[in-house]
């Protein structure tokens, strides 16, 4: 696929900032590229040692989580990168998770994004950041698109990695999803027919 991007145009041809980073994140821009919009991660604007350094590296890392989940449908393609430090990866429109979607979602849209993770740590990758309520979009089908890789952790499927660290790591994403469910789902009222200590959500961490 041809982007046209490199860092000379990315400025012109970037159409608005999605996200401003902090000292050790990148900037997010909505790029216009030559197969359409794109959305680019840009650690360019930071200080000196996240260019020289961490800033590739966590690039990389991203990168490699990408690779192990392509192709999976709740996961944004990776495009590839305008360089080092910027990397390209599948426009999906959606709304940010947020507790103010109650009621607004199809009701069994935890239940989906608990698939989509199940399925994304069978190819061995652990998000670990799945509690940041921009890391989850609601897309506009009403499914669950998971964004941000750049502290996710790959293992080799079938190794010993992935038989005794992914179980580890995966607990993190599992205890990000009881937190949206207990926020996106309807809980028992305290007292009503059928509601009781071992119902569903009255065990939830919250």
């Amino acid at each position: 696929m041809s982007l046209g991007l490199s860092r000379a145009n990315l400025a012109a041809r970037t159409l608005r900032v999605l996200q401003h980073g902090r000292r050790r994140n990148p900037d997010v821009y909505l790029v216009r590229s030559d197969a359409g919009p794109v959305v680019v991660k840009d650690f360019a604007p930071r200080g000196l040692l996240m260019r020289a350094w961490l800033g590739p590296w966590l690039q990389r890392r991203e990168l490699r989580a990408y690779r192990a989940l392509a192709g999976h449908p709740a996961i944004p393609r990776c495009l590839g990168a305008v360089d080092a430090l910027a990397l390209v990866v599948e426009y999906r429109p959606g709304r940010r998770m947020s507790r103010k979607l109650a009621g607004r979602i199809p009701a069994d849209f935890v239940d989906a994004m608990a698939a989509a993770v199940g399925s994304m740590h069978e190819r061995g990758v652990a998000h670990l950041d799945l509690r940041h309520r921009s890391n989850v979009l609601v897309d506009e089908g009403g499914r669950p698109v998971l964004l941000d890789f750049a502290s996710a952790v790959c293992v080799r499927p079938g190794g010993a990695a992935a038989r005794w660290l992914l179980p580890v790591l995966a607990w993190f994403d599992r205890r990000a999803l009881a937190k949206w469910r207990v926020r996106l789902e309807p809980q028992p009222v305290p007292g009503a027919e059928g509601a009781s200590a071992s119902g569903r959500g009255a065990s939830r961490p919250t």
